[in-house]
């Protein structure tokens, strides 16, 4: 999956969930970024009230359920920086995606 396509993916969940109250930024590393805010799903590397570090691979899992979002924080497979708030309030938005 490329990050044209989680972009995309995301951008509908967002839509469809009527946009996001604050912004967050989905990190990977090397390979990029996604930010949502309001409505608007990009790759610009924008500040954001939450950032989750976490690998490609990793949010691929994550959005296709395979990997839970708790268990990868408790093994520091993702890292939230900012509003942890925000990063909580994820889970109906990959349930979406």
């Amino acid at each position: 999956m490329t990050n044209d396509d989680i972009q995309a993916k995301m951008q509908e969940a967002v839509t469809n969930a009527g946009g996001l109250d604050k912004s967050v930024k989905f990190d990977f590393g090397d390979d990029g970024q996604i930010h949502a805010s309001g409505e608007t799903v990009t790759q610009n590397d924008d500040d954001a009230d939450c950032t989750i570090k976490v690998s490609k691979d990793d949010f691929i899992a994550l959005a296709s359920g395979n990997l839970d979002p708790m268990m990868a924080f408790m093994s520091g497979k993702l890292k939230v920086e900012g509003d942890m708030s925000v990063a909580m309030g994820l889970q109906s938005l990959f349930s979406s995606m």
